[in-house]
């Protein structure tokens, strides 16, 4: 008669396959002490040839000696190079991690944007603190179009950084963010590295129309 897996015993570790598991079973039949232990290390190295992105781990033998002890049902009685496992250490529930319980008060721009307000507002030099305000609030407007793709008025983006800031950063009068299509294709770092952007836009655009200088 035919045999199903569903008929056989069920496998403690699949990934090894049944013929593994067999070999482990008759490893724990044998009586010699000393037969055990070649066959548990020729069990270990096969273990390790089915399964090679193992190696890639610092710890990859110690595994396999655990999951040899696991297939085992524990009942393998061999010399191991490493610490036996336990059942009971199988059964230890992992640690609880434990999430941030602070309050993000606008959620659509997130923790980050608030850490950066938080430095701004600590920046002494004016033109640096400008520079900090006018990429914050750019960033806001880009974070905000991200869960609306609509349009959205500038005032809504000043409000929310005063709001944010406590009052210590606002935008001057007058003051207009980029359209929607502009801030979330645009960079507006106002670092040095800008300017040289633009200018080798401007040579990759001059070298479409005129060609390169090596050609001539």
């Amino acid at each position: 008669m035919m045999e199903y897996n569903s008929q056989r015993p069920k496998l403690i570790i699949s990934e090894y396959g049944r013929h593994i598991q067999k070999m482990v079973d008759n490893a724990c039949a044998i009586e010699d002490r000393e037969q055990r232990n070649q066959a548990a290390r020729a069990i270990i190295v096969v273990m390790g040839q089915l399964n090679p992105h193992l190696r890639d781990q610092s710890d990859f033998r110690h595994k396999l000696w655990d999951h040899l002890f696991i297939m085992s049902d524990f009942r393998l009685d061999v010399d191991s190079p490493y610490p036996i496992p336990s059942r009971e250490s199988l059964a230890t529930k992992p640690f609880k991690l434990q999430y941030p319980s602070n309050l993000i008060r606008y959620k659509h721009y997130g923790k980050i944007v608030e850490n950066l307000i938080d430095n701004a507002r600590k920046i002494e030099d004016p033109s640096l603190k400008e520079s900090m305000v006018s990429a914050i609030a750019h960033h806001l407007k880009k974070s905000y179009l991200a869960w609306n793709r609509d349009s959205v008025a500038d005032d809504i983006i000043f409000k929310d950084l005063k709001d944010l800031s406590a009052g210590s950063l606002q935008m001057p009068d007058g003051t207009q963010l980029g359209a929607a299509t502009e801030v979330l294709t645009a960079n507006y770092s106002q670092s040095p590295g800008k300017k040289f952007n633009r200018n080798k836009q401007k040579q990759k655009s001059f070298k479409r129309k005129f060609g390169s200088s090596n050609s001539y």
